[in-house]
């Protein structure tokens, strides 16, 4: 097996996007090599990036269109791509409806990728205003769900 110089502002790059994302874990893969990070936590999510990624950040565009276009302010957009369900299990009442008061770091909807089921969470505490999305929809990183404020 042949070797290859690691890219260490790649891996810096990854680690950051891992924070950022609350991801256990991710993959980059470029003209046949490979680059995994991971945070060392258990249930980790392979998320494969590919070279074209700042363009996934364009439907998000398109999913929720704010006055200025764009994503809405106080969106809490999706950090993957995967099925999104607004409850833990079929039938089970909702972690959140509009109106609904939530705490930073709260679930409040989770997305299933690669047949791991991931808990998304309030990154700010305040008020549900509206859930863009319907239960077991198919999301896209960056897609807007919901708008706390």
């Amino acid at each position: 097996m042949s070797k290859f110089d690691v890219d260490e502002a790649l891996v810096r790059k990854l680690a950051a996007l891992l924070k950022d994302t609350g991801l256990a874990e991710i993959e980059f893969e470029s003209e046949g090599k490979r680059i995994r990070v991971n945070t060392g936590a258990t249930g980790a999510v392979h998320i494969p990036v590919a070279a074209a990624a700042p363009a996934a950040a364009a439907p998000a565009a398109a999913a929720a269109p704010a006055a200025g276009g764009g994503v809405p302010a106080g969106a809490l957009t999706s950090p993957m791509v995967g099925t999104a369900y607004l409850a833990a299990e079929p039938g089970a009442a909702p972690f959140v409806k509009a109106g609904d008061r939530v705490n930073k770091g709260q679930t409040v909807l989770i997305i299933e990728a690669m047949k791991v089921m991931n808990p998304i969470q309030a990154p700010v505490s305040g008020t549900v205003k509206d859930i863009l999305i319907a239960d077991g929809q198919p999301v896209e990183f960056g897609e807007a769900l919901m708008i706390i404020q």
